[in-house]
């Protein structure tokens, strides 16, 4: 979330930059600082109302030794009026820091400034895009046919078990995904990333530390009886991994990778372009997240990307990263970059990654901070991405790799398979 401070040092640069995420932000601007001027005079007043409570207390025993027994009376009443002072502002200065601390995290984060200006998905900016889009014959069918043909993926088996969106994998294309997931965990602990295996289940103090919750969108599934969420993304238990957490400058960057499956809802996901495993309620990802100096966190952005980028052009698969628009971002995100790849047999990109800068807006809610040389304590900058995400990555490669003899798997993963060909034979 954003800091008081960010919010009340230059007023208008706040609603200029909330404006480019499509917020009118002027209204809660107002009621942010009325209950930020409230609750400091509030608790000026507890602090005097405090003060003086002691101080008469402290002259009960005196006036006892003197034998003035009234007066010793008299202030005791003004001690009891005191502490039903003191309670009464103590519980209005808690509320105004409960309404204030609402309308705070009700805020999306700034935008970085090269965010472009844009409200839909049409508006992003194409930064980098391979020229490798492949040529299919006119008869190339998509995956979902594909994956009937050569009995690899079973979407109305998964509507027995489940419901739409949980495909069933079998065979070749379980040990697929088996191979993908591998693949890209061993990438990205060659470049450094800590692999751990996190819990899928997380709580109310994950969700809100990286920003799932409050749930505006109802996108989580909620295991109501614990109060506990299936995760959207390996993100939210890993971050959290550094909640309330002090770090030394010199551990920098910090840099952490898992695999998990991922639930969504997808609330109002309809039509052709959620077909086959264009989009799921639940499905397999690999997550890079990393924290960093706040002087560094672009460069580390950056970082990412190329990573990401490598990964994509080893599996040979046509792909394009965009710049989001302010409109088309995150709540948490200051600044992203998605990355596409493209179906041929569709005719259309499928995005398969979003790495992102989320500045200081996550450890505020996380109090994730860092001790300086100066020993003090700073909030830290966190980053992640999807490394990858997999329907769509196998969506584009059962697609884009179809041929008379059948589907070839990409060289690279042909250690990880244990087969070069996906094919009826």
């Amino acid at each position: 979330m954003l800091t008081i401070k960010q919010l009340r040092d230059d007023r208008e640069a706040a609603i200029r930059k909330l404006a480019k995420k499509g917020v009118d932000a002027a209204p809660v601007l107002d009621k942010i600082e009325a209950l930020d001027d409230r609750r400091k005079a509030l608790q000026v007043e507890l602090d005097n109302c405090l003060m003086e409570q002691n101080k008469a207390a402290k002259q009960i025993g005196a006036l006892m030794g003197q034998g003035k027994k009234e007066e010793a009376e008299a202030m005791k009443a003004r001690v009891a009026e005191l502490k039903s002072r003191s309670a009464a502002l103590s519980e209005e200065q808690a509320k105004a820091a409960e309404e204030l601390q609402a309308a705070i995290v009700s805020l999306p984060n700034f935008p970085a400034e090269i965010v472009p200006e844009g409200r839909t998905a049409e508006e992003n900016v194409v930064v980098k895009q391979s020229d490798n889009i492949p040529e299919l014959p006119a008869d190339a069918l998509p995956h979902w046919e594909l994956a009937k043909k050569y009995d690899i993926i079973d979407f109305d088996l998964g509507v027995k078990l489940t419901g739409a969106g949980f495909p069933v994998y079998k065979g070749k294309g379980a040990r697929l995904q088996r191979a993908l997931i591998n693949f890209f965990l061993d990438r990205n602990t060659a470049a450094g990333y800590q692999e751990v295996e996190p819990p899928i289940l997380v709580n109310e103090a994950s969700g809100f530390g990286t920003g799932q919750l409050p749930d505006k969108e109802g996108q989580m599934y909620h295991a109501t009886a614990d109060n506990f969420y299936l995760v959207p993304t390996a993100e939210v238990p890993v971050t959290n991994i550094f909640r309330d957490v002090i770090l030394d400058e010199k551990d920098f960057p910090v840099k952490v990778t898992a695999y998990t499956p991922c639930f969504r809802r997808e609330a109002g996901s309809y039509g052709k372009d959620v077909r086959g495993l264009n989009r799921l309620h639940q499905f397999d990802k690999v997550e890079i997240v990393q924290l960093a100096h706040p002087d560094l966190s672009y460069e580390a952005l950056d970082g990412m990307v190329a990573h990401v980028e490598s990964i994509v052009k080893t599996l040979g698969l046509p792909y394009r990263i965009l710049r989001l628009c302010g409109g088309d971002m995150s709540f948490t995100s200051a600044l992203t970059y998605d990355f596409e790849v493209y179906s041929e047999a569709q005719k259309r990109w499928l995005e398969v990654s979003s790495v992102s800068n989320f500045e200081s807006f996550q450890a505020n809610r996380l109090k994730l901070r860092y001790r300086n040389e100066k020993k003090k304590t700073q909030l830290a900058h966190t980053l992640n991405g999807s490394s990858l995400a997999l329907p769509r990555i196998v969506a584009a490669l059962l697609e884009n790799n179809q041929t008379e003899k059948g589907i070839r798997i990409p060289e690279a993963l042909v250690p990880y398979t244990g087969f070069e060909w996906i094919s009826n034979e």
